[in-house]
């Protein structure tokens, strides 16, 4: 016979037919046996727990278990054993009782879980599960042993459910199991295992940003209720996501080339500091360590979890370029695939990046920017709350709330341990007196760089004769000028002195290197400085140069520094920066072929390694009044830029290049000047004074030079260029022009410009209303893109498809394309327009499957978030207000348009069409509020709106998407009669 206690207490006979088991103590009784079949219970608690504070006397319950004993048949013998009772089963049956059939069976899938057969655990699972009926131990009175029973095994339960799901997310059923774990998440918040699958599935579907978000809102609940952090093991899958793709990995704390020696009592201080303070700075002299201390730090809390982005501030010119250092260590682009979403200054993005985002900053190098450092952190952590800085800088930050922690160099004991872990590095063999190392490193005021370089010079000196030279050195210090801080001549001397130790060829290979803002391949050093191998593989075993991974090799700043002195010195800093900027235009033609076509993953991080030194570049070439040479830079590396979203940063490079070229272009440099107009427009607004800024005043010029290096067949050196000047014009006052010059080159004999050529041309029966019309154009440029294989312009293509797709109420097809253009988005890091699909993918959603569109926006919040994106951010919370609408909540619409309201631009072309959905929107609230003066208010401003763009408001606002009812109704508000 068969016995159920997971649900209500019920007994079978083995043909399956019920045994009639009488009233509810005698179900009690049996049920409290059947707990643990075989085992003992006392007669005492039977009494008590069948009828808790009744009077069961022990006659009353012998009577209760003779007619449980005549109810049930052969297999099964209550028995008296002691002074307590137990039930006895057939040998031959043991799972005889369903929870005993249950936990044998999850044991089994979960052994077949870890074994790596999740098919076999899930179908095990299943039918493990299966055997509940309900809660267990239901309907039994409320005793101690039924409910420490029932809690252990509803816990099992709940365990063997999560099992079961991680068996079929690993066979792949990502998608169903997706509803099923939002409602344990629900049910159970606090419990970390349902969180994590349930982050894994969203995940395995394409939903990274989502994902992340559960993780965000789990850290949370588990630190409001709990005051804990998540698991090491959901702390990794956080990082697993980070490192994905999911959102841009911030850049991490340079990777260690060398044993970290000394420092580990204050590396666990200022971790510790870190839990509490939110901003604190390091000082100390150059050479003393901070850099390397920051790092550990870093490196220490990454490994607790903590997300953390190390920004390098050497490279910096100035301060005017911080904000966007920032951008680029957090992996954000300076705009999307369309180029921009207006003027949005760079501290804006990143505070819409980083306002609700757990951030470790590190700020390393502050000395030379240190009063814009002070400005950008402290409007950063007013703006930012869960945002902590470490900065590290010659000098405090002077900012409300800073914690100054002064860097001291080594003590005797870690100074040795060092200078013979570098000595053994160059020379092995014996370890070298340690006395006589104690006074070298003592002479070198312990200083970690000092030390490191005189370690390096063992490779040719013995360590009497160093010791001997380093004395004489610092000898020779000691008389020069008391002003300066002695460990500041320390190192300088120390440098100087290892720079008169290298050979004739050493140096001047040294010296040119300084050119090198941002590091250099080794083939780059090569051919920029004049050395040879030999020469460079000197230099980086003198300490003078690093190999700092990735094929690449840097100059530490402090040698740096002193390098670049001495190259002006030689009078080679002119010749010296000509052939760098020569190497880097060769780099960057080399590329140009394949950014537009299927290497372009491939070659795009190869120009972007250039970035820093493309600046550097272009700031040495105007200072030598050299404009053509820096036009010439930009508008080689303007493609990359375009299409990772970077040209931001280069913008106020571009303008100084128009402000000294003027209006005309340069002889035989027309596209390249107009392509300077257009990097120059990337980061600029009209002045606040009202005059027009370089790239305004320079665009007729511009537009007379494409069209005379692009007219007819003939073909340009810098194709991109004719997309961007559509897109960049196409809200003029006239974009005809730019319409224009794209759409002639139709015909093209470049493969890439024909492509572009059909985008442009979708547009001009889209304004018709020729429907068909634009979808054969757009159909054919990503035929064009794709064969090429450029993501960048297919993207493009595919989101105009899905735009008519929508328009027609092709929903289905509207999805599949924008789900191929959010793959090709997601393959260039593209955050921003991977949330603009989002939504448009959730308006196409919206009215078949309300579900699926609020994920879309959600994850389009996410990702516009983290991508400083206020344009998608707004455009994702307009859908949010949209589903509120539907679903009849009108304070919750109202807050959500709002919210989106307050983040748009109204004079930006590209957020036109979210400003009038949400005022629309508005007027939708009002009207269902009785409040028709404001509704007739909304409608208006909706309609004032679109009229800026022509007189066709009615297509305009049916290719919006809008529903029909709220076109009529901006329509009807619009009319003059009204």
């Amino acid at each position: 016979m068969r016995f159920g206690i997971l649900g209500d207490t019920r007994a079978w006979h083995d043909d399956g037919t019920e045994v009639a088991l009488g009233g509810p103590a005698r179900r009690a009784l049996l049920a409290l046996l059947l707990v643990r079949p075989g085992a003992v219970v006392p007669a005492e608690r039977l009494a008590e727990e069948v009828e808790p504070g009744g009077a069961v006397t022990a006659h009353a319950l012998q009577s209760q278990v003779s007619r449980l004993r005549a109810a049930l048949p052969e297999g099964a013998v209550i028995e008296r054993s002691g002074s307590g009772y137990r039930i006895v089963l057939d040998a031959t049956d043991a799972d005889a009782v369903d929870s005993v059939r249950f936990e044998r069976a999850a044991a089994e899938g979960r052994t077949a879980l870890r074994e790596g057969d999740p098919r076999r655990a899930a179908a095990v699972l299943r039918e493990a599960l299966g055997l509940w009926r309900g809660p267990a131990l239901a309907g039994l009175p409320d005793s101690e042993t039924a409910r420490t029973a029932a809690i252990r095994l509803e816990e099992l339960r709940l365990a063997a459910v999560e099992d079961r799901i991680e068996a079929e997310l690993c066979s792949g059923e990502h998608r169903a199991a997706v509803p099923e774990l939002r409602e344990l998440v629900d049910a159970h918040p606090l419990r970390e295992r349902p969180a994590a699958l349930l982050i894994r599935a969203l995940f395995a579907q394409g939903g990274q940003a989502e994902a992340l978000l559960v993780f965000e809102e789990t850290r949370r609940r588990l630190a409001d209720e709990l005051g804990a952090d998540p698991s090491p093991e959901l702390s990794r899958l956080h990082r697993e996501l980070l490192d994905s793709g999911g959102l841009p990995a911030p850049t991490g704390p340079p990777a260690p080339l060398t044993a970290f020696i000394g420092r580990d009592t204050e590396t666990a201080e200022l971790a510790a500091l870190l839990g509490a303070a939110r901003l604190v700075c390091l000082t100390g002299p150059g050479g003393v360590g901070k850099t390397r201390l920051s790092a550990e730090v870093a490196r220490a809390l990454q490994s607790a979890g903590d997300e953390i982005c190390f920004v390098e501030l050497a490279a910096l010119r100035d301060g005017s370029g911080l904000a966007q250092a920032l951008l680029a260590a957090l992996g954000l682009r300076g705009s999307g695939l369309q180029l921009a979403e207006g003027p949005l200054e760079p501290v804006d993005r990143l505070i819409t990046a980083l306002a609700a985002r757990p951030l470790l900053l590190v700020l390393d190098n502050c000395e030379h920017v240190v009063d814009e450092a002070a400005a950008l952190v402290a409007r950063l952590l007013s703006a930012c709350p869960r945002l902590r800085v470490l900065a590290t800088s010659r000098e405090p930050l002077g900012v409300i709330g800073e914690h100054v922690r002064q860097v001291r160099p080594l003590d005797d004991a870690a100074a040795v341990r060092l200078f013979e872990d570098r000595a053994r590095a160059v020379r092995p063999g014996p370890a070298p007196d340690p006395e006589t190392v104690r006074r070298i490193c003592a002479a070198l005021d312990g200083l970690p760089l000092a030390v490191e370089l005189v370690a390096a010079r063992l490779r040719t000196l013995e360590l009497d004769a160093l010791a001997g030279r380093v004395g004489d050195l610092l000898a020779v210090t000691a008389r020069g000028s008391r002003a300066a801080d002695a460990r500041h001549r320390t190192l300088r001397s120390v440098v100087s002195w290892s720079w008169e130790l290298l050979t004739a060829d050493e140096q001047r290979a040294a010296r040119r290197f300084a050119v090198f803002t941002a590091g250099a391949t080794a083939e780059a050093a090569l051919r920029v400085c004049g050395m040879d191998g030999d020469t460079l593989e000197s230099l980086v075993d003198k300490s003078l140069i690093e190999a700092a991974g990735g094929g690449r090799h840097r100059m530490l700043e402090t040698v740096r520094a002193y390098a670049a002195e001495q190259l002006r010195e030689a009078g080679e800093e002119e010749p010296t920066g000509r052939r760098h900027a020569e190497h880097l235009l060769g780099l960057l033609d080399a590329a140009a072929p394949h950014l537009l076509r299927a290497a372009q993953l491939e070659w795009l991080p190869r120009t972007a390694a250039e970035d820093g030194d493309l600046a550097a570049a272009t700031h040495r070439a105007l200072a030598a009044h050299d404009p053509g040479t820096a036009l010439r830079l930009l508008a080689a590396a303007a493609t990359s830029l375009w299409i990772r979203g970077a040209a931001a940063p280069l913008a106020p490079r571009a303008a100084a290049v128009l402000d000294a070229l003027g209006s005309t272009p340069p002889d035989g440099l027309g596209e390249e000047y107009a392509v300077c107009v257009l990097l120059a427009a990337a980061g600029a607004a009209d002045t606040a004074d009202g005059t027009a800024p370089s790239w305004r005043r320079c665009r007729e010029s511009a537009q007379q030079a494409l069209d005379a290096v692009w007219s007819g067949e003939r073909v340009g050196r810098r194709p991109a260029a004719l997309l961007v000047w559509m897109l960049r014009n196409a809200g003029e006052a006239d974009p005809g022009a730019a319409f224009g010059l794209v759409s002639a080159q139709r015909d093209s004999p470049e493969p890439w410009a024909r492509a572009a050529a059909a985008f442009v041309a979708g547009y001009g029966p889209l304004a018709d209303g020729d429907i068909a019309g634009a979808e054969r154009a757009f159909a054919d440029a990503v035929d064009g893109f794709r064969a090429l294989g450029d993501r960048w312009g297919t993207a493009l293509a595919l989101d105009a498809l899905a735009g008519l797709a929508g328009v027609r109420g092709d929903h289905e097809a509207a999805v599949t394309l924008t789900d191929r253009a959010l793959a090709l988005a997601r393959e260039l890091g593209a955050l921003e327009d991977s949330a603009d699909l989002l939504v448009n993918r959730g308006d196409h959603h919206i009215a078949r499957d309300p579900a699926r569109a609020r994920a879309d926006y959600t994850e389009a919040a996410v990702l516009a978030r983290a991508g400083g994106s206020s344009a998608g951010l707004a455009a994702a919370l307009r859908g949010l207000g949209d589903l509120a609408l539907l679903d009849g909540d009108l304070d919750e619409a109202l807050r959500r348009y709002g919210e989106a309201l307050d983040r748009i631009d109204p004079l930006w072309v590209r957020n036109l069409g979210n400003r009038v959905c949400c005022l629309a929107g508005l007027g939708r609230v009002a009207e269902a509020r009785g409040d028709l003066t404001t509704a007739r208010a909304r409608y208006r401003e909706a309609a004032e709106s679109v009229v800026r763009l022509g007189p066709g408001l009615a297509d305009t606002l049916r290719l919006m998407g809008l529903p029909a009812a709220t076109v009529d109704a901006v329509l009807h508000a619009h009319s003059p009669a009204r």
